[in-house]
């Protein structure tokens, strides 16, 4: 996948944690925190199962399967206390994200964010990377009816912004997230991230194109 098979595209829209920024790692070790707290060790399966589920969702799932003696939404708060200090300070963008981001506003591409993330953190994230003037609409899936991969939020972003699902490209990092980007009727292109790597076969199969970092768009040498 190149930035010439998506040069005429109105819209490009974005997940966030593991797409446009590095941030796995993060929820990774929070869950193995906050478990702990409760006794709790982090099981395998964790990941792929919350994979795609809104913030609240996955509050519920936590709740439900743990039976933690708090309730969802000071599960919520808990997470979020954990991590705005990390965003701020330790999630970096990933490989080539600012140069792609650079590249659509100079063409007037519009550009939104479709993340399963609650909103202070996703404010936390793009206010110390200085990125968030570059994004027309960002919405959280706590805003739609479902999580991905339902096509909900990816349908929201695109009526939000003014444009056609089908003038759309999408960028994700894990399989419920592209199912729920296809579902909408959008282009989808897979980015490869660290804590996805063994998904990698699966996430070719189901997106339009793959790519190993934003900077893979830009190897054609025309941009």
């Amino acid at each position: 996948m190149t930035l010439e098979q998506l040069k005429d595209k109105k819209a490009f829209l974005f997940d966030l944690d593991g797409t446009l920024v590095d941030s796995m790692w993060m929820w990774k070790t929070i869950d193995i925190e906050y478990l702990g707290r409760f006794g709790h060790s982090c099981p395998e399966d964790l990941q792929r199962t919350v994979e795609g589920m809104s913030f609240t969702e996955t509050a519920v799932y936590f709740k439900k399967r743990f039976r933690l003696d708090r309730s969802v939404e000071e599960i919520k708060k808990d997470w979020v206390e954990m991590s705005l200090e990390k965003y701020r300070k330790e999630v970096p963008l990933k490989e080539g994200a600012g140069k792609l981001l650079s590249w659509a506003r100079d063409r007037g591409i519009l550009m939104g964010i479709a993340t399963s993330n609650g909103r202070d953190m996703v404010d936390a994230v793009l206010g110390a990377l200085g990125i968030g003037s570059y994004f027309r609409q960002v919405t959280t899936a706590c805003e739609v009816a479902a999580g991905k991969p339902a096509p909900d939020i990816y349908l929201k972003v695109a009526k939000d912004l003014g444009v056609h699902p089908q003038d759309c490209a999408v960028f994700e990092d894990v399989p419920a997230g592209i199912r729920a980007g296809k579902a909408a009727g959008m282009t989808v292109i897979a980015v490869d991230d660290e804590f996805s790597d063994h998904l990698a076969e699966e996430k070719e199969r189901l997106a339009d194109g793959r790519i190993h970092s934003f900077m893979d768009l830009f190897r054609d040498g025309n941009y």
